[in-house]
């Protein structure tokens, strides 16, 4: 480096915080997510640590001076995730002047990111006090309020960051996703809209999109926006992912085992993709397909119930009962209220001539989910289950005086 003065060292930090555009005076912050090259990274530790060993930020009587270096040294901590020390850097600069919206606005973020959510819509409602006209404030205290789960007050946030400045696609994106959470869904798709006329090249945008027009039964719609998706990011795997689940609902099996595939090669630890294939599989008839995928899921994600019922219904398929059966008890001993499970264990033990053991899981199942007795009413080895219980029930109650 050269230089192990003082004033060398901060010059360092000062440089790779403007290569990197974190910001010398207010935070650039970084999109959530958006690390640091750990080369980067590493650099702006050393110069911390050595610092840290030269003198304390604050070394002569120029007030503009040490306020310069001060914030320097604060958002090199913040970059670096050092957030106690950055917060502890800014909190002496507004005890210096309480109208120093920099700092106030870095000791926001930096509550952000140490999730001391409370702390940080005060500390931005503190700051608009003094610049109420702060988009980037009314922004990120939307953040602190979506993360607080206050829905409503988060939309408010970013609709002043909105009418502040126009164009704040961040702002807008913010608030599509919070408008589907709350189940706003065609709000949603005009936020996401606007997204992608400000930036059509944003994939999770129309990731995002697809989604919301999904809730909307807009499905073809749907894989129009989630083809967007892939076309701006051939790496997004939960594009590949979400239209997949459409192409299931829709039937169209073969394209949805072609979408899980390519989110498998990108994401190949996903255990729910691995699942959900193998159903695709099932249907398609390819039993020992299912099970394979249903077995990675399962390697992935041990005590995966619903990958070991629904491998139990795949291996009931290829008339290996026993082992049908050892999976949906297995499964059952993991989540004992999984209906699905006791539903397939119910029709297995129909099948099998063991009517007590069907009843009772039937029972259970129905029990559980009400909406699966019409499903066994129209099932070959549940159907007459369910009528001899019937007549059962017919027989013991008691008659009727006249």
């Amino acid at each position: 480096m050269g230089m192990t003065t003082y004033d060398g060292l901060l010059n360092e930090l000062a440089r790779l915080l403007a290569d990197n555009a974190i910001g010398l005076d207010r935070l650039a912050a970084r999109p959530r997510g958006n690390r640091l090259p750990e080369e980067t990274r590493e650099s702006i530790v050393t110069v911390l640590d050595k610092l840290d060993l030269v003198l304390p930020v604050s070394s002569n009587g120029d007030e503009a001076a040490n306020r310069s270096s001060a914030l320097v040294y604060g958002n090199g901590c913040f970059s670096v995730r050092r957030y106690e020390a950055a917060s502890e850097t800014y909190h002496r600069l507004l005890q210096a002047d309480h109208s120093d919206t920099s700092a106030g606005f870095n000791l926001g973020l930096c509550y952000l990111r140490l999730k001391r959510l409370s702390d940080a819509v005060d500390a931005f409602t503190y700051l608009l006090q003094t610049d109420p006209d702060m988009a980037e404030a009314y922004y990120q205290r939307g953040n602190a309020n979506d993360d607080l789960d206050q829905g409503d007050l988060a939309l408010a946030d970013y609709a002043r960051a909105i009418e502040i400045k126009p164009d704040y696609l961040q702002a807008y994106y913010n608030r599509g996703v919070v408008l589907a959470r709350l189940g706003r869904h065609q709000e949603a798709v005009t936020e996401f809209d606007q997204v992608i006329s400000l930036q059509p090249a944003l994939s999770n945008a129309h990731l995002n999109l697809g989604a919301s027009l999904d809730e909307l039964d807009r499905h073809e719609d749907a894989i129009a926006a989630y083809t967007e998706a892939v076309g701006c990011n051939p790496e997004n795997a939960n594009a590949y992912f979400n239209r997949a689940r459409t192409h299931y609902f829709l039937g169209h099996i073969q394209e949805t085992i072609d979408d899980y595939t390519e989110a498998i090669k990108l994401a190949p630890d996903d255990a729910e993709a691995f699942n959900n294939r193998g159903l695709a599989h099932d249907v398609a008839g390819d039993y020992q397909k299912a099970v394979e995928d249903y077995q990675e899921a399962m390697a992935l994600r041990p005590g995966f119930a619903e990958a070991m019922s629904n491998r139990g219904a795949a291996l009931e398929a290829l008339d290996d009962l026993q082992g049908a059966l050892g999976d949906y008890q297995e499964a059952l001993a993991i989540a004992p209220g999984f209906a699905a499970a006791h539903y397939n264990a119910a029709r297995l033990h129909a099948k099998t001539g063991d009517l007590d053991k069907c009843l009772v899981h039937l029972e259970q199942a129905v029990d559980l989910e009400p909406g699966l007795r019409s499903e066994a009413a129209r099932d070959d080895n549940l159907g007459w289950v369910l009528k001899m219980r019937t007549l059962k029930e017919d027989r013991e109650k008691p008659g009727r005086r006249g």
